[in-house]
């Protein structure tokens, strides 16, 4: 699985997705298939929502999905839990922005996964994992959101949610 900030360079360098694109327009997400049941069988003559439906079929396709995991507890010391979510984000940078206080954060990143259901089990996972590395406050999750891309864009272009000019990074609320 890749994880990575949408429109970060690649590994191998290069230059931003978004750059080669226009405003708006979505990235076709291909797969490598296993075996001899691969995307490029599927007829050439197929449009390619049907192709895409065809991969899915094989379970071969991830998608992106937006997360905001919000979390609670005690009470601890501000300068700590900025230096613990600053330290999250170094070490994952998948990670979009946290936004926090003395006794709660909120975390926004990209996941790729093939569900809503794998997407939901690494963010209800992360805070947990990453606990004693990041020495994260010992809070509980109190929240998850998980939403497809379409519907991430889709709030955006409404006027709801975070504006995609939200300041990456560690920030108090």
């Amino acid at each position: 699985m890749r994880r990575g900030r949408p429109g970060a360079l690649p590994r191998g360098g290069g230059t931003p997705a978004h750059g080669r694109r226009a405003l708006g327009e979505e990235r076709a997400l291909t797969s490598v298939g296993a075996g001899h049941e691969r995307a490029d069988d599927v007829d050439a003559g197929q449009t390619e929502p049907a192709a895409a439906a065809a991969v899915e079929e094989h379970g071969e396709v991830s998608r992106l999905w937006h997360i905001t995991l919000s979390v609670s507890g005690a009470e601890a010391p501000i300068a700590d839990v900025r230096r613990a979510l600053e330290k999250l984000a170094h070490d994952h940078p998948f990670l979009l922005t946290s936004r926090y206080a003395n006794d709660h954060a909120e975390i926004r990143y990209w996941e790729e996964a093939r569900d809503l259901h794998d997407a939901a089990a690494v963010a209800l996972r992360l805070w947990g994992e990453h606990r004693r590395t990041a020495k994260l406050p010992p809070w509980e999750i109190v929240g998850l959101e998980v939403i497809d891309r379409e519907t991430y864009h889709h709030r955006i272009a409404e006027g709801y949610g975070p504006l995609p000019a939200t300041p990456v990074g560690v920030h108090p609320f």
